[in-house]
């Protein structure tokens, strides 16, 4: 076995890049480096395996990541690419839909097939029962006096600071 010693120039470069790096990735919360991670893994697992569906369609979420990020001024949080990803989820079904319907059965395989490759980075959803216990927890904690809206507002502050609003259906957490 032969070991090479690297330059001491170049160590000290490879140290200050591999500093950078950590800094720049704790500098985020946690679960959206997560995210990134996994889509920055997944395209390239596509890129290794020659899969160019999926690797384009996983850059362009990360190009929606990244102008976000870019809007933003700093990494948005973990649910906030949770929203790309559903968003972009529902635009390909969308698109499936109206591809159905202008007999494109071609185009309208390949916009699932995307969904299905986006849906595969979306955590689950809380089922309608969670929902209902953590409402009840919230509506126990809450005093039901004044104002209905005001109690309302109290209510939805209290359960999304408990949870993810990402992971919740929409059509379950309405009044």
């Amino acid at each position: 076995m032969m070991i090479v010693a690297l330059p001491l120039r170049s160590l000290r470069r490879t140290h200050c890049k591999m500093l950078m790096m950590s800094r720049a990735l704790s500098s985020t919360s946690g679960i959206a480096i997560d995210i990134r991670q996994q889509l920055l893994s997944g395209v390239k697992t596509a890129m290794k395996t020659k899969d160019s569906i999926t690797s384009t369609t996983i850059r362009s979420i990360l190009s929606e990541v990244y102008a976000a990020d870019k809007s933003a001024g700093s990494p948005v949080s973990s649910s906030a690419i949770t929203a790309i990803l559903r968003k972009a989820t529902l635009r390909r079904h969308d698109s499936a839909i109206q591809f159905v319907n202008a007999s494109r059965p071609d185009l309208a395989q390949k916009e699932h097939r995307e969904a299905d490759i986006l849906a595969a980075f979306l955590p689950p959803l809380m089922s309608e029962a969670d929902i209902d216990r953590v409402l009840n927890e919230v509506i126990a904690e809450t005093t039901l006096d004044g104002d209905s809206r005001k109690i309302l507002g109290q209510v939805y502050k209290t359960f999304y600071s408990k949870v993810d609003k990402s992971k919740c259906r929409r059509q379950h957490c309405k009044a």
